[in-house]
């Protein structure tokens, strides 16, 4: 019902964000081969592991999958369709640069038939702070170019930056929105730890908008994105339709089943009435010896609890405006959940409540994991 979709994890990039977790490594002319061809195992691994089922979507990301030339692609591709069964409309997704737009054209004659275009801002100050090497004038380039090749085209952009303002940020995403796209995710900057920013936080030389700020500016998001017609659909996330939504998203929203593959990916897979959370090896290296060696890259697999399950399933349901079902809660929870709880939260305006469904509220949104944590007590 909630789907099953691929991902893949391409952890090299051309240099590191300053404000990026993720598990990369900075490229540096290695060969690829070695790389694709422990993930091309690892899927095949799965599928005979696990059986073979039929793929809502592939999703390429990373670190820059964008890097990868059309006939690297190609060989994920094709190792995705020799496992698994791709369903005829199955959506795949590259994550990309703009600074590697000289590779979209042959990357969608590979079978990537949705580009999501990493420009993060179209304010040269903004992109430099950011540690970004391209400017705004090539984000935009990057952007016509991506339509021009007949995929369907998202962009990433980054907000609550040090010193915007909401004005600022209006006038910005309101040129985003008249951009040939169907599809925008935008997220509130965060300092995660151990990055680059969280050590220029320490050290008072980066000031992020407060949280009341942020506030401002996540509610001018929303305006501005249903003004242009680009409806809200997920806290960060906004399509000009249905169908432009994203579909291996909407997969972990509603607590489907993935397959992830590369060094550091992450999967859900339901096997034998149980259902795994997987981890594989961060390091390539390790990655790559892992599959070579045991035929499988996963550093750890791990059998979630029904409650385990349930709290993912309301956290990432509540994330979506169809939001949760109460009863599919309830159904994994030792209790069930508490209707005085969510009688509260209504009260105050933070979720609503209709046919069996719990969802958030514009004002219960930027609350979302504390309105979760509430109803999980």
């Amino acid at each position: 019902m909630s789907g099953f979709g691929i991902y893949v994890h391409w952890p090299y990039c051309a240099a590191i964000c300053p404000y990026c977790d993720f598990n990369v490594y900075r490229a540096r002319h290695q060969d690829n081969d070695a790389l694709l061809s422990a993930i091309e195992a690892d899927i095949a691994a799965h599928a005979s592991r696990f059986g073979k089922r039929q793929a809502q979507s592939i999703f390429l990301g990373g670190g820059t999958p964008s890097l990868l030339r059309g006939g690297e692609i190609e060989r994920l591709i094709a190792a995705c369709a020799r496992a698994y069964d791709l369903e005829p409309d199955c959506e795949i997704t590259l994550e990309c640069n703009p600074e590697d737009v000289s590779l979209f054209a042959e990357q969608v004659g590979a079978g990537v038939n949705r580009l999501s275009v990493g420009v993060q801002a179209f304010d040269d100050a903004a992109l430099k702070a950011l540690g970004r090497k391209h400017d705004a004038a090539s984000a935009l380039r990057a952007v016509e170019a991506a339509a021009q090749t007949g995929a369907r085209v998202s962009l990433d952009m980054i907000y609550a930056r040090e010193g915007q303002s909401v004005k600022a940020w209006r006038a910005e995403l309101t040129q985003a929105l008249t951009l040939p796209i169907e599809h925008v995710s935008l997220y509130q900057l965060t300092i995660e730890p151990e990055t680059a920013f969280a050590r220029r936080v320490a050290r008072g030389v980066l000031t992020p908008p407060d949280s009341d700020a942020a506030a401002e500016l996540y509610e001018a998001t929303q305006e501005t994105c249903e003004a242009a017609g680009f409806p809200g659909y997920e806290i960060s996330n906004y399509a000009r339709n249905a169908a432009a939504r994203a579909q291996h998203n909407l997969i972990y929203w509603r607590s489907g089943d993935w397959l992830g593959v590369g060094p550091g990916a992450h999967g859900r897979i339901s096997h034998d009435n149980a259902r795994l959370a997987t981890e594989a090896h961060r390091r390539p290296s390790d990655y790559i010896d892992a599959v070579r060696e045991n035929g499988i890259g996963w550093l750890e697999d791990t059998t979630l609890t029904n409650e385990e399950i349930a709290d993912e399933t309301l956290i990432m349901g509540l994330r979506i405006d169809e939001g949760v079902e109460v009863a599919r809660l309830n159904a994994l929870r030792a209790t069930p959940v508490n209707p005085e709880a969510l009688a509260w939260l209504e009260e105050q305006g933070f979720i609503a409540q209709n046919a069996g469904r719990v969802r958030l509220t514009a004002s219960g949104k930027p609350l979302a994991n504390k309105i979760a944590a509430e109803i999980a007590s």
